[in-house]
């Protein structure tokens, strides 16, 4: 739905065939191999702290660990560039939907509006931050934009890695935004996305994003499902308030395994077990695909990377 700006932005057209998700556990990469073929896919964990996200610096504690998976698992899936669309964990990068009564449809225009808004919303400088923005709604009565911002010097950690590995981050994404693109485009879905530091919650409504809500998880597993579960219970009463109707299902998008009884269990079973709520059928949002992984590919969803190739070759954004 959206890409990190540079400090500039300018409008760019589409993505390159070719994602790389850098996450805490591990990075993971996939690319087109040719018009209407299936995507390709590669992982390789990283150790624990290695990649620690948040809009403080640093985020990368392990850069040429970062750069060495980057290139390892880029190398694997044959790219046909060496730009590459980079996604980044939801920790780094914060996302707002901002109302105006209007907005200037040139994006050197617009940018200072944004900018300005956003200056009492973060914690950081926003003059030389990565921004992003993309139109929900505009029409007489009502401007909605999605706006995406990440700190100029933990946008620079990531790009740096991408760089010492050897390719170009032709655009960034964070990780909830680019798994939104593999969600159904035409109904309302709800959806969470999970890694081992934060819980991230969606609501999107067609081309309308309705919430987007990132929490940091205490590092206790007890308090940490406390805080997923009531994570999920506010963004399913959101939606039942936005739309009039109780979800009946959550799209999943993480990487989690844990054990109940003795017995194993990971992904969506996993999260489903843990969530433990009736009402709520846990689905996979990007079911982990039959063919194509050249290696095991962990734990690790592929909602990020499998969404930000859904946008190759047809989105408009900032970068």
């Amino acid at each position: 739905m959206s890409s990190i700006a540079g400090q500039g932005g300018s409008k760019a057209s589409g993505r390159p065939p070719v994602a790389v998700e850098v996450a805490p556990d591990g990075v993971l990469a996939a690319s087109l191999p040719g018009v209407g073929q299936t995507p390709v896919y590669a992982f390789r964990p990283l150790a624990a702290g290695a990649v620690m996200p948040g809009i403080g610096e640093p985020n990368l504690r392990a850069p040429e660990a970062v750069a060495a998976a980057i290139r390892s698992t880029l190398g694997q899936v044959s790219p046909r560039t060496r730009s590459v669309t980079l996604v980044v964990p939801d920790s780094a990068v914060r996302v707002f939907v901002l109302d105006f009564d209007s907005l200037p449809s040139k994006p050197p225009e617009a940018f200072p509006v944004l900018r300005f808004r956003l200056r009492k919303m973060i914690p950081f400088d926003v003059e030389h931050a990565g921004l992003s923005y993309q139109m929900l709604v505009e029409n007489k009565d009502e401007c909605k934009v999605l706006a995406a911002v990440m700190p100029g010097p933990v946008l620079a950690e990531y790009e740096g890695a991408v760089r010492a590995a050897g390719y170009e981050p032709g655009a960034v994404l964070p990780s909830s935004l680019a798994a939104l693109e593999a969600a159904d485009p035409m109904g309302a879905v709800l959806i969470a996305n999970l890694n081992s530091q934060a819980l991230t919650t969606c609501i999107a409504n067609g081309q309308d994003l309705l919430l987007y809500r990132t929490l940091d998880l205490p590092a206790d597993p007890n308090l940490r499902l406390e805080e997923v579960q009531r994570g999920i219970a506010v963004a399913s009463a959101y939606f039942e308030d936005k739309l009039g109707v109780s979800p009946r299902q959550l799209h999943y998008a993480g990487n989690f395994g844990t054990e109940f009884d003795g017995t194993s269990y990971s992904g969506v079973e996993a999260f489903a077990r843990w969530l433990d709520d009736p009402e709520l059928t846990v689905v996979d949002l990007a079911p982990r695909p039959k063919t194509g992984a050249t290696t095991a590919l962990g734990q690790m969803s592929i909602a990020g990377v499998a969404g930000a190739l859904a946008l190759h070759g047809g989105q408009a954004g900032a970068r």
